[in-house]
Parts: C-alpha cells; sequence; structure tokens
C-alpha cells in the first residue's frame, strides 16, 4: 500500500525547500523527497554553486586587496591563501547553512525522505533506496529537481582529476599554478577571477566572439579590461581541441591552433535540466526540446503538477526558483497567484562586479521611445575612497513618462545595488522618483540617483551640459 502525501516536492534545492514551507504554511501536510547527494538539503546552490563559489571569490578579493595594499596604506608580505584551511571552513559554514534549512524543515513539520524518485502514474510515485522502495500516493506534486553541468560536445570530458566541473574547482586544496577555464559565462568568469586572485595564471576560453554573451558589449569591455589587468588571457572564438602532460591545444575559428599552459581544466560551459528518468510522461507534462519542462503563467506544467527553478524556461538562478516555489504552494493550495516579474536581477561576481534587471535599452527600444543614461562609477566619492572606479550606472527609462524599465550595473558591490533598481521597475517607479530620493552620502547607492538625474537632462556631478541624447554610450 502506498504511503499518502497531500503535497510531494521532489527536490531539496532553493525552489523545492521554499515550496515546501510555503505549502506547509498554507496547511498541507508534505513530504519532500530529495536525492540529498551532498549530506543535506539546499541543493546544488548551497552545496557546490552559489555559496561555496562566492566565498572563493571573497577569499581571493582579499587576497589581492591584502597583497596589493601599499597605495591604500596597508604593509603586507607573503600574503598567500591556505585553501585547505579555507576548505575545512566551508564545510563548516555549509553543513551549518543545511542544517539550518533542515530545522525549518522539521519546524513546519515537513517529512524529509532521500531516495530517487520516479511517477509511476498520474497521482503515484516510488522512492527507491539501497534498502528498498516505498511508493507514494499524492494529491499534488511540485517538481524542483534542478540542474548538472553540461558537458561539452566536442571538448575534453570532466575526469575529476585534471579536467574539472565548477564543482571540481570549488573543491580544491591547493592552488594550481595554471587554469584553463573553458566558458566565458558568468561561472567560468567568476572562477577565473577568483582563481588569478590567488595567484593562478589563468586563461579563459569562449567559443562565441565575445564573453559574458548575456551582457551587453559594453558592460562586459570593462570585465574584460579588468580581467586582463589581472593577468587573465582571453581567447574568444575559440575551443579546446586537446588536453596532454601540462597544456591544452586551442584552436581558434580560423583554424589556428596555440599550446597553452594548463595545470588544470575546468569546464563551465552551462547547466542542463534535471528530468530524466522522473516519469514525467505519467504526469501528461511537456518537455521542451531543451529538456525543460513547460509551465504556464502559474507554475502549472498540468492540473495538479507545477514545476520550478532549472527545470523551466528562464535563467537559471536560485532566486527564481524560490519566488517560484511560492507560487506554486499557493497554486496549488487553492489561492490565486501568478509568477510574472517584470524584472529578474542577474548577477555576476566578477570585478569589477555585473548586476542587470528588466530591459535593456535596444529591447526596450523595439517598443517604443526610451531614455538610457550612464553616470560613470568614478564620479562617486565612496568608489574614489574604495579605490574601484570601473564601471558604470544605466538607467533605461520610458521617454514620455520616465517609468524605469531596466538597468545595468557594473562597478563594487553592484549585485547588491541591484535590488533598488529591481524595486524601482516592479513598482513602475519613474526617473524623477529615483532623483527625487536622498540617499545617503558617500555611498555607491548614489550612481542610481545620478543617472536618474542624468536621464532628466539634470546632471550634478559630471561635467558638461546636459545632453540631448536619448541614449548615450557608457
Amino acid at each position: 500500500m502506498p504511503d499518502p502525501a497531500d503535497l510531494l516536492v521532489v527536490g531539496g534545492g532553493p525552489g523545492g525547500y521554499v515550496a515546501a514551507i510555503r505549502a506547509a504554511q498554507l496547511g498541507r501536510r508534505v513530504v519532500l523527497v530529495d536525492r540529498d547527494e551532498w549530506g543535506g538539503p539546499g541543493g546544488a546552490c548551497l552545496h557546490v554553486g552559489c555559496i561555496p563559489s562566492k566565498a572563493l571569490i571573497e577569499l581571493g578579493a582579499t587576497v589581492a586587496r591584502l597583497a596589493n595594499g601599499t597605495q591604500a596604506g596597508v604593509v603586507a608580505r607573503e600574503v598567500r591563501a591556505d585553501l585547505a584551511a579555507f576548505q575545512a571552513g566551508q564545510r563548516t559554514m555549509i553543513a551549518g547553512l543545511a542544517n539550518g534549512v533542515a530545522g525549518l524543515l522539521r519546524r513546519h513539520k515537513v517529512e524529509v525522505r532521500t531516495g530517487e524518485l520516479r511517477f509511476t502514474a498520474p497521482r503515484r510515485a516510488v522512492v527507491s533506496r539501497g534498502d528498498g522502495v516505498t511508493h507514494l500516493e499524492f494529491t499534488d506534486a511540485v517538481i524542483a529537481t534542478g540542474s548538472r553541468p553540461l558537458p561539452l560536445p566536442d571538448g575534453p570530458a570532466v575526469d575529476g582529476v585534471r579536467v574539472l566541473d565548477s564543482a571540481g574547482l570549488l573543491a580544491l586544496d591547493e592552488r594550481p599554478a595554471s587554469l584553463c577555464v573553458v566558458g566565458g559565462g558568468y561561472v567560468g568568469l567568476e572562477l577565473g577571477t577568483a582563481f588569478a586572485k590567488l595567484g593562478t595564471r589563468v586563461t579563459v576560453v569562449e567559443a562565441r566572439d565575445r564573453l559574458g554573451a548575456a551582457f551587453e558589449p559594453d558592460v562586459m569591455a570593462v570585465v574584460e579590461r579588468s580581467l586582463r589587468a589581472l593577468g587573465v588571457t582571453v581567447l574568444p572564438a575559440s575551443q579546446v581541441v586537446g588536453v596532454d602532460d601540462g597544456h591544452v591545444v586551442v584552436r581558434a575559428r580560423d583554424g589556428s591552433e596555440r599550446r597553452v599552459e594548463a595545470e588544470l581544466v575546468g569546464v563551465t560551459a552551462g547547466r542542463r535540466p534535471n528530468t530524466e528518468g522522473l516519469g514525467l510522461e505519467t504526469l501528461g507534462v511537456e518537455l521542451r526540446p531543451d529538456g525543460r519542462i513547460g509551465v504556464d503563467a502559474t507554475c502549472r506544467a498540468a492540473p495538479h503538477v507545477a514545476a520550478v527553478g532549472d527545470v523551466t524556461p528562464g535563467p537559471a538562478l536560485a532566486h527564481k526558483a524560490t519566488a517560484e516555489a511560492v507560487v506554486a504552494a499557493e497554486v496549488l493550495s487553492g489561492r490565486p497567484a501568478v509568477f510574472a516579474p517584470e524584472a529578474i536581477p542577474v548577477a555576476m561576481f566578477t570585478d569589477p562586479e555585473v548586476a542587470v534587471t528588466g530591459l535593456t535599452a535596444e529591447q526596450a527600444g523595439a517598443r517604443g521611445p526610451v531614455v538610457a543614461r550612464c553616470f560613470p562609477v568614478a564620479a562617486l566619492g565612496r568608489a574614489a575612497s574604495l579605490g574601484a572606479r570601473a564601471g558604470f550606472v544605466r538607467l533605461v527609462a520610458r521617454a514620455d513618462d520616465g517609468a524605469l524599465l531596466g538597468a545595468q550595473l557594473v562597478g563594487p558591490h553592484a549585485s547588491e545595488l541591484i535590488a533598488e533598481a529591481t524595486l524601482a521597475v516592479e513598482m513602475g517607479a519613474t526617473l524623477t522618483d529615483l532623483a527625487m530620493t536622498i540617499h545617503a552620502h558617500p555611498t555607491l547607492s548614489e550612481g542610481l540617483k545620478e543617472a536618474a538625474q542624468l536621464g532628466l537632462g539634470q546632471p550634478i556631478h559630471v561635467p558638461g551640459e546636459p545632453s540631448t541624447q536619448s541614449v548615450s554610450p557608457c
């Protein structure tokens, strides 16, 4: 006989555990089934992704800041990172966060089971473990099984020794002398920046014509200048075609080849959804050609099934998954809700950081006349005090009423500042609203106010007459 489950959640990552908690708050009896491949809830984000990567980035930034701090009056000798000690601290930190998530699930009386789940009928599933199988009968289900690294179709295969995926790079307890990062997206650039700051000779190989194709060219131009200043070699329009002892062979699009020193190779070429082998066909769930689950605005994939996070269309971001999770839990519990954000912020933790939200000037311009002006980070007193003057703040607004449609930030702490711009887009705020809002001085957030003043044709802290250009280059 199957065990009863009112609401079944598959996956214990940011989407799964949030859906489980919200459903429990709404009075549902929730069973969460997780593979538990990392020894606790939280998913790849907590254990091998978002959290450990940001810790490594912070370590690299700290080492670089101390090693190059003479101009700021800091004198430090023989600054180096002890990766083995760092990893020990990481394990403790991640275990604490995972225990915190587990405690939240217990507090909300969510029943957690571990094992591999497969749907066998419209409202039935089987969970397999080493000690046997159990059957579940559910009323509603949320699929939140996440994603995994995408292998290179024509490149080196991850072997866990010489060729690593992002999780393997994050687990290193010794700094490699040289590293070739295959993939110039946000994961590859974040890790490449971190290791370069730790003293590794880094080469980034990208198959496309430029790095960070998800971001605008002028944004990435700032990041690429910083990478080169760190000593990172950037090879766009290229691919790794061979790996031998201590080197990789890189072939450019024109057919030319070169050998690049690489003690290790890191493959960061994207991710693919974990939807195979779940038996989704028994639920009447539609799988798209890319393996993702088709959902409507309520996050439903079928009348009694919702899907959230990396298994659904859109950016593979933890904060998107948690937002969808709340909608899914409420919809399946009979409450009206839709997932229809005006803006989803995206952040890249390079140096300088990049954060974008809403529409670009090009996207917004396709809908009608826009105003898009850039305020340079170098004009901010707080940026000068940090010794971080590269970058800009660009706001995109409708030309007729000044309603904010999007923002692109590149500079220090852009990942934190983007929240204000996202809130402004969601609330329908205008350039005047931002310009008239008093921002503390000296702070980096003043860049948003200054950019709004620029958009209104009322520049204060940049030289020259007010520009008549509606869209100006940065």
